[in-house]
């Protein structure tokens, strides 16, 4: 069983905020996150958008977070 369960976009980005993660620049619906120690991270969702277990799997894999940081 998934530690992930799905939520929306607008949630996922506040939690990377949360963690250390900014805004680096935006073109468009595509924002460049950046945070001291990781690659820079191109956030490509819509507010709206649902997020499912597998991809927040992805997004944890290349920033950092973790479950209980939703």
């Amino acid at each position: 069983m998934s530690h992930w369960r799905s939520i929306k976009a607008k949630r996922l980005l506040s939690a990377l905020l949360s963690i250390g993660w900014s805004v680096k620049r935006q073109d468009g619906s595509h924002k460049t996150l950046e945070r001291l120690g990781f690659p820079d991270y191109v956030f490509a969702f819509h507010d709206g958008d649902e997020i499912g277990p597998k991809m927040l799997a992805k997004v944890a894999k290349h920033t950092g977070l973790k479950p209980n940081d939703l």
